[in-house]
């Protein structure tokens, strides 16, 4: 399967499906796109020539991919790229890492402070460490005025994938995209 950030091949059809659905925005976050946030995985040809479309959710109880899954259908019938198939796949699990950088930004722009670090799916998984209890990850910095100098409230946000947070010197609240 192609990462998110792969390249549509040559077939003309399946650059215009990239292109085209380059611009379905996340519901729940409207000013990053599914393909930069990692959520669109693939759009390939399937064995039957049908145009098939590969999405993953945030995480596995995401309630927004049904609407995910219709915004991508619309796109998909606007732009007359008939037949098609949407295919949620779960494997592998969705990272952080997936995210662009452009969408990092666009996080911040927007008041969300993106996620901190790496989460390593990039390592085979034969040398991924198994972990019982959290690792401990330093507190995100204020999207609005770049302070270090912040406080979680609550685990959870305006959504499960979010944490909400406040950052101590401008005492903005934000949330915070949880690393996965």
């Amino acid at each position: 399967m192609t990462t998110s950030t792969a390249m549509p091949t040559a077939d003309a059809t399946l650059e215009r499906a990239w292109a085209v659905l380059e611009t379905v925005p996340d519901p729940e976050i409207p000013v990053v796109s599914i393909r930069e946030l990692g959520i669109l995985r693939d759009v390939r040809r399937a064995a039957d020539g049908t145009l098939e479309v590969v999405i993953t959710p945030t995480y596995s109880g995401c309630p927004a991919m049904s609407q995910i899954a219709e915004d991508v259908a619309h796109a998909l019938d606007v732009a007359e790229l008939k037949p098609y198939r949407i295919a949620t796949v779960l494997a592998p699990a969705w990272t952080t890492d997936w995210m662009t950088a452009d969408a990092r930004e666009k996080l911040r722009a927007y008041g969300i402070a993106p996620p901190t670090g790496n989460c390593g799916s990039a390592a085979p998984a034969q040398e991924k460490v198994l972990r019982f209890m959290p690792r401990a990850l330093p507190a995100p910095s204020c999207p609005r005025c770049g302070s270090a100098h912040t406080e979680r409230l609550a685990q959870f946000g305006s959504t499960a994938c979010k944490a909400l947070y406040r950052c101590i010197d401008c005492r903005e609240p934000f949330d915070y995209f949880k690393p996965y």
